[in-house]
């Protein structure tokens, strides 16, 4: 392998939702050997399993097969690899779902992957039998406290699967949790043959894959000088120029909207930061203070000098679990003395419930007047005057389902008893609906099989 050889890896989706367009664009507007796509964020995980139980052939990212339709030919022609979590917690599925969409458009040959191992919900009470009590790494509470209502249960997986399956010739690679830069380390482990103890290169990757993995919020979205990005409707998509040494440059496609500078590659680089000397990951750890950035060329900036560390004998466990009920609504307040009137709209809300027996104490209620600076209280923004309108959001939450329905229908009556200006409830009544608590732990990896299956079209 020459030392000059270059590989382009990017990263098309920061999160199930974002834009089809930043993948269509990545594949269609340049040179790319790599498309990564992370779907997955911890209460996601939940929602697939509660998809799955109600349909078995659900369970994953299915804005993925919709874009691998739109793309597949152009992937083909220029031998783009795909590397993304959309398995959710029914990558067989997924794999099924892009099967049926290869053989639509006719193409024989392609080898589909699938990294499995990461989805413990089926394990829990084996593994707690065997001593391990999964405490919450926030609270120190076990898992036993909340085992009953546990509905998602994964371990954030390494990149090394990911590379297995390319290494056995998958052109796409479905897995299901893993670490979001594991997406982009997985193809630079395989491209570049790094080793699990070249803990430098991995942070390298680490670095990378962190950078982009939300997406354009390197690259100009979500930034602080918005005034200064240009093009934002057509944005660019990140890309990481890949090197064997593990140095590697950020950029994207010539032509795109949006910036690559020092300063929106470091806006993304705090995103999500604890302890910047000590990123841990299972494939390593990263120290985020330890490497140079400089701005090497319009939209080019270059990274190198990450130093790394060997990785811990644990795994993180994201667990979701129910956690409650909650009900959430809203109206909109109008025209003068908005905020005193919606202030009002709330005293009565409460008021009456009490009336019927109903009432919530400080902790399960809350009461928000956005466009009073709600998003930025206590701090003074220039020029905030007297509002012309309000939007009154109130909600409640709480372990009693029947107590959290009876909020909703004392919502909307406010519109002709209460004070005037009140509008805004086309949405009707709110529902009560599952909270879903979230159960951060760690588990020794030995008790973690992984799997990579293949299947060729």
């Amino acid at each position: 392998m020459s030392d000059s050889k270059k590989v382009l890896i990017a990263n098309g989706q920061g999160f199930w939702g974002d834009s089809i367009l930043g993948p269509v664009r990545l594949v269609n507007e340049g040179p790319l050997d790599y498309l990564t796509l992370d779907y997955l964020a911890e209460v996601t995980m939940s929602i697939m399993q509660k998809l799955k139980s109600r349909r078995p052939e659900m369970g994953y990212a299915t804005d993925f097969v919709k874009l691998i339709d739109r793309v597949l030919p152009q992937l083909v022609e220029k031998n783009i690899k795909v590397v993304a979590n959309a398995g959710g917690v029914n990558p067989h599925a997924c794999k099924d779902a892009v099967m049926a969409v290869i053989e639509k458009h006719g193409f024989k040959g392609i080898k589909v992957a699938v990294v499995e191992g990461d989805d413990i919900l089926d394990q829990l009470d084996d593994l707690m039998a065997k001593g391990e009590d999964m405490k919450n790494m926030d609270t120190g509470e076990p898992l036993s406290t909340v085992r009953d209502t546990v509905t998602s249960a994964n371990v954030y997986l390494g990149a090394f699967p990911i590379a297995e399956a390319l290494d056995q010739g998958a052109q796409i690679v479905i897995t299901g949790r893993g670490t979001d830069p594991g997406l982009v380390i997985g193809p630079m482990i395989h491209e570049f043959g790094w080793k699990a103890d070249e803990y430098d290169k991995i942070a390298a990757g680490t670095v990378a894959g962190h950078i982009v993995e939300c997406g354009a919020q390197c690259t100009g979205g979500n930034y602080t000088d918005w005034r200064n990005v240009p093009d934002m409707a057509r944005i660019g998509y990140p890309i990481i120029e890949a090197s064997a040494d593990g140095s590697f440059v950020v950029t994207k496609h010539e032509g795109t909207g949006g910036m690559v500078t020092v300063s929106s590659v470091t806006h993304q680089l705090a995103y999500e930061m604890g302890d910047p000397a000590n990123y841990i990951t299972p494939d390593g750890i990263a120290d985020f203070t330890s490497f140079n950035m400089e701005q090497e060329g319009p939209n080019r900036v270059r990274v190198s000098g990450v130093k790394g560390a060997p990785p811990t004998p644990t795994y993180k466990v994201s667990m979701s679990y129910h956690d409650g009920w909650k009900s959430v609504g809203q109206l909109t307040v109008s025209g003068p003395d908005a905020l005193e009137k919606a202030e009002l709209c709330a005293q009565i809300v409460w008021q009456r419930l009490a009336f019927d027996g109903f009432d919530y104490d400080a902790s399960e209620r809350m009461v928000e007047f956005v466009g009073a600076n709600v998003c930025h209280e206590g701090i003074e923004l220039e020029g905030a005057g007297e509002p012309a309108e309000i939007v009154l959001r109130m909600g409640v939450k709480g372990s009693d389902q029947e107590k959290i329905e009876r909020f909703g229908p004392e919502l909307v009556p406010l519109v002709t008893s209460g004070p005037p200006g009140v509008t805004g409830f086309a949405g009707g009544r709110p529902k009560a609906t599952e909270i879903i608590g979230y159960w951060p732990a760690l588990l020794r990896k030995e008790l973690i099989k992984t799997s990579v299956s293949v299947f060729c079209s």
